[in-house]
């Protein structure tokens, strides 16, 4: 199985009570679309305290394995801005108790192939050099208010898709004795959401639901099993598909 199953939450916890900020960023997959430049991404805080967000960039490259390799995007030595690649901006937020914040990924830089970036949101204790627009006296009172009780910092990083200008779709399937085999052949990522392994005499006896995604020129394959029924929605950029595969 060559798919991959991404994992896009650094750190959660969702049942505690909490003092401070408390961050959701909606998604945790974005894609950018051929025809576009820029994405608006909506960082919310519904805790009790002002959260101070830094945004992070990865640039993901994978090997023939499909095994992911993470590199930090920085801006220049000078301060500048890179010119190229996937720039956040601003890539610090202030995100009022119980409000939002938004922030814009642009992607600058050739657009012939597909590319893959993690996008981490970190809430942060904020410190001088961390070039958020606040004066010393508010950094040290938003410490102190942070002493008052226990307090979870609870980031998230999301996996941003930056779709090749001239976008194609071609997604096929191969079905042969023993296994199903789902080809990507399209030049852009697929998503096989709410993937079902069911019992085809009890539809409710079914293992746990997963969504994954193909890569271009990646396979899904599942090994055929007599009594079992396998669907999932063909996620191709706008278009969805309901597909059923039955032995």
């Amino acid at each position: 199985m060559k798919a991959l199953l991404f994992c896009g939450v650094l750190s959660l916890c969702a049942t505690c009570v909490q003092a401070g900020p408390n961050i959701n960023i909606g998604t945790v997959y974005d894609y950018l679309d051929g025809d576009k430049s820029t994405y608006l991404k909506r960082v919310f805080n519904g805790g009790s305290s002002t959260a101070f967000v830094r945004v992070n960039i990865f640039e993901m490259t994978f090997d023939a394995a499909g095994r992911a390799t993470e590199h930090p995007l920085d801006n220049n030595a000078d301060g500048a801005a890179r010119r190229t690649g996937l720039v956040a901006s601003p890539a610090r937020l202030i995100v009022p108790a119980n409000g939002m914040q938004a922030l814009r990924l642009l992607y600058v830089g050739e657009r012939d192939r597909e590319r893959y970036y993690r996008v981490r949101y970190v809430p942060v204790v904020p410190e001088r050099e961390d070039q958020f627009a606040v004066s010393e006296a508010e950094r040290e009172q938003y410490k102190a208010s942070l002493t008052a009780g226990i307090n979870i910092m609870a980031g998230y990083g999301a996996i941003f898709f930056v779709r090749p200008k001239h976008t194609r779709f071609d997604t096929k399937v191969h079905d042969s004795a023993t296994q199903y085999r789902v080809q990507n052949a399209g030049n852009s990522t697929i998503e096989l959401g709410d993937y079902r392994d069911c019992s085809q005499r009890d539809p409710r006896e079914c293992l746990a639901t997963r969504s994954y995604h193909v890569l271009p020129g990646k396979d899904f394959e599942l090994s055929k099993v007599a009594g079992r029924v396998y669907s999932y929605e063909l996620i191709e950029g706008d278009k969805k598909t309901k597909v059923k595969l039955q032995p």
